[in-house]
């Protein structure tokens, strides 16, 4: 925790409150996307389950009851295929959203590297604003 000086300037009450709320987002922001992350791995558990579940009960139902399974060769040649697109379409999907997300921060990072720079020209600006008001001496 951050050492804090008592002060009535609105700016350093402003900013030690600020702080303390980055220090509380930083402590709990782990915790919320291990909760996140656990509960997409049981919900992904959760519907490969139930669809192995419901497809058992219909492949035994189809069994007592004499239905026949047997896929002609092109039907099972189109659901091989459109899997296949399926799976390619949804890895590509990922690969775009990993890029678009990794120049996300990438460009965050760059902005935070110059948030000094960009502070220090606007208080430039603000020094030449207020220089024709100032009073001399």
């Amino acid at each position: 925790m951050s050492t804090q000086t008592q002060s009535n300037d609105a700016y350093a009450t402003y900013k030690q409150n600020v702080q303390k709320y980055f220090e509380n987002i930083s402590k709990i922001t782990p915790q919320y996307f291990q909760a996140m992350t656990d509960l997409q791995k049981e919900c992904m558990k959760t519907c490969e389950k139930t669809i192995d579940a419901s497809i058992s009960v219909q492949q035994e139902f189809a069994k007592k009851t004499g239905i026949s399974t047997d896929l002609s060769t092109p039907t099972k040649t189109a659901i091989t295929d459109a899997s296949k697109q399926i799976v390619q379409a949804s890895t590509v999907n990922n690969q775009f959203v990993k890029t678009t997300i990794d120049a996300t921060v990438q460009n965050i990072k760059t902005y935070n590297d110059n948030v000094n720079a960009f502070v220090e020209l606007n208080k430039n600006m603000a020094q030449l604003w207020v220089n024709p008001f100032t009073l001399k001496n």
